[in-house]
Parts: C-alpha cells; structure tokens; sequence
C-alpha cells in the first residue's frame, strides 16, 4: 500500500502517497470550505483568500514567498471550487521540507492586511472582466446559474463584481478565522517521502492553526425554473451554446454510469457530439459535453461554438443526439469504449506526483476518504447496460434541459 491517511491530535488530517524514485514532492492544503458555503453578500471572499494568503506573513513578504519556491524550481499556486478552496506546491524531494513549512506559514501567519485587500481587490476584478470578455465563459457560468438558481451552487466561484468591491478585510478576516481550521484541512504529499516523517513536519509547520471544524452545515438546492432559456447579444465572432441541467451528487450509485454515459455522448474524440458535429459535418472546432458532481446534487452540460450561419444547425444536432441517447440508449461498442477510456486515463493520470496529490486531497476534503484505486477502476468496469439505461433516464430524460446562447444573433 502506497497511501497513508493520519489524523493529528488537534484534528488535522495528514496524507501521503509514496512514489519511490519520484525526483519530485507535490503538497496541497485542502480546506473543506468553498464558494458554495459563502453567505450571499460575501460571495467571492474564499476566491479573495486564495489571492491574499500568498501576500505575504509574519516573517515573509510577498516576494520572499515567490522567492523561496522560484529558487529550488518548484511552482506554486491555488485555486477555489464549489466545495474547497486549494492551496499547493510542487518542489524537488530534497527541498520538500522547505515546501510544507512554506504553506504552514502562508495558512497559519498570513497578514491579510487592510492594504492588501485593497491592492487584490482590484486584481480580482480585473480577473472577472477577464472572464466576462470570454463568451464561452459566459455561457457556461449562466448555464450554472440558471440550474442551480441563487443557491451558492449557482453563483461563480469568484463572486460578483457587487460582492467583490463591497467586501471589507474584516470580512475576510472573519471568514478565515471561522472557517480554517483543523478540522476542515488535510495536508496531502505524494512523492519519494515517508509518511512519520511528513507527519512530524505538518504537526509543526501547523501547529498554531486553529483547533475545530471549520466546515458549513450544506443545504442542498431547491426546485427552481431550470426551463428558462436564456440569450445573450455579444459581438463576438461565434455563438456560444451551453445547454444541461441536474444530475446525480459525488456519492450517488449511478456516478460511474453517468460517466460511461457522457463519454458515449460528448466526453471524447469518438463521442457522438464530437463525431457528428465536428468530424463528419466540420460544423465546431470546439464541442463537448461534461458532468460535475457536488455533495447533494450534480449537473450535465454540453458546449459547443459555431459561427453564426452554423449555430441553427448545430443547435438542432446537439437537440438530436441528446434525443437519440434517451430514445436508443448506448450500443455494446460504445460501452466498452468508453469503459477503456476511463480506466485507462485514470491510471495513466496518475503518472504524475500532482495528479496523486489532487486525488489524495480532493477525496479527502469532500468525502472523508480515499477511494482505492482498484476499486475506482472496478466500479467503472461493472457499468452495465441496465445501469447506462437508468442514468440516462434519471439524468438526460428527466427534465426539459435549459439552453444558454451567447453570442450575435442568428437565424435558426
């Protein structure tokens, strides 16, 4: 067994991986809190502490943070999800001490100083203009809005420009005191490491984080008017398509169907979407269909850009297809493919010592535990016919999907 799991005395959880002869360690901190579990008008303060942790601390400038890490080769960076906020860095092994005393120093002792909320505010803006400049963005982000309504689940991970600007430090401070904490972290490391070791270097980088479970009680989103459509004039050169709705949460039993089923439909280079609409029509360069799951509740979406003379057409194939799998189901063919593609990417995914961290952290922080990999691959490899048929059914067939069009208008 390569993967060990401890839990500190102050609550903490401390996970590593071990790759022998890895030249190099990856280490995240996982906090089990993300935009999801923000209060409305603080929508945007766990993006906002991604961006200020790095700062600057007690003993460390913001350029001694980039400093230390550029120095060894190593990268460092975070990001922000519905449901934990990330925080990682990826150094030669013989440097891997320095890396994990480095994030107990940004998670524990960061300033969050007045003037730096001020400084980040601004650059945060600009990284929302930046996405709203991106119309494939756009059309994605208004899809989620309107499955999931005003629940935090429909909001984006970055928060409104409002909400971005009316945000005060004290706000962040107060979200960070309440909410990071011990019992809401894991540490995971995966690389040539030994697990005690990696647990006495945690247990003392992090000594000083807060004691308690930092985690919100989740409420799960509500009906809301999934079937309205929504078209948005934008002078861009394509049409932006976004169409999908709910579907199943992280633990549900028909999760691995659902992802035999959207590979069949536009997860791959041999999906329907890709095949008709790309391939045989050369209709879109870009067109794909994806699923996400979260704690309570999930979605399905489908993508696609087209110019506009195109975009009538490739609405009515996207319509077709999706009307094809929920009459037609899948074929043995398409089972097996899509069978081999996602087990044989999962373990080639985990060539890398990021990729094992990630998997380490991300289950850990949503789910408590770590699947098996042997077992992950079984339960993908036990789909079944009967099995795609009722996710279809439960997914795809359910409800009216509702459609997102970004771009000039056109005529269908």
């Amino acid at each position: 067994m390569t993967e060990r799991i401890s839990r500190l005395l102050n609550g903490l959880t401390v996970a590593t991986d071990f790759v022998p002869a890895a030249r190099s360690v990856a280490m995240g901190v996982w906090v089990a809190v993300g935009s999801r579990d923000e209060p409305a008008e603080l929508s945007g303060v766990s993006h906002f502490l991604e961006h200020l942790l790095f700062k600057g601390t007690e003993t460390r400038t913001a350029t001694d943070i980039s400093r230390s890490v550029d120095r060894v080769g190593g990268d460092i960076n975070a990001f922000t999800s519905k449901e934990y906020t990330a925080y990682y860095c990826r150094m030669p092994r013989r440097h891997g001490a320095t890396g994990v005393e480095l994030l107990g120093d940004v998670l524990n002792h960061s300033l969050l100083a007045d003037e730096d909320v001020e400084s980040e505010r601004q650059v945060i803006l600009e990284e929302l203009a930046m996405d709203d400049d991106a119309p494939d963005d756009v059309a994605l982000r208004t899809l989620t809005r309107q499955v999931f309504g005003d629940h935090g689940l429909g909001r984006d991970t970055a928060g409104e420009r409002s909400t971005v600007r009316s945000i005060r430090a004290s706000d962040v401070r107060d979200f960070f005191g309440e909410h990071y904490r011990t019992g809401a972290t894991t540490v995971a490391l995966a690389g040539d490491v030994d697990h005690d070791e990696v647990v006495a270097a945690v247990d003392a980088a992090f000594a000083d984080m807060p004691v308690g479970d930092g985690r919100v009680a989740r409420r799960a989103p509500g009906d809301t008017d999934v079937d309205v459509d929504v078209s948005i004039d934008d002078d861009s050169e394509q049409v932006h398509l976004a169409i999908g709705g709910r579907s199943v949460a992280r633990e549900d039993p028909d999760r691995e169907a659902l992802d035999v089923v959207n590979h069949v439909f536009g997860g791959g280079l041999s999906s329907r979407l890709f095949d008709e609409i790309r391939e045989r029509r050369g209709l879109a360069y870009s067109v794909y269909s994806a699923t996400s799951a979260y704690a309570d509740v999930g979605a399905w979406s489908v993508y696609a850009g087209a110019m506009p003379e195109h975009a009538g057409e490739v609405s009515r194939l996207v319509d077709q297809e999706l009307a094809r799998l929920v009459e037609d189901g899948v074929t043995d063919e398409e089972l097996t493919v899509a069978i081999g593609y996602l087990t044989g990417a999962y373990e080639m995914g985990l060539e890398d010592t990021g990729a094992r961290m990630s998997r380490l952290g991300g289950m850990l922080a949503t789910m408590g535990r770590v699947i098996p990999v042997d077992e992950q691959l079984e339960r993908w490899e036990k789909v079944s016919h009967a099995d795609a048929r009722r996710v279809i059914d439960r997914v795809y067939g359910a409800a009216r999907p509702v459609t997102v069009l970004v771009g000039p208008s056109y005529t269908a």
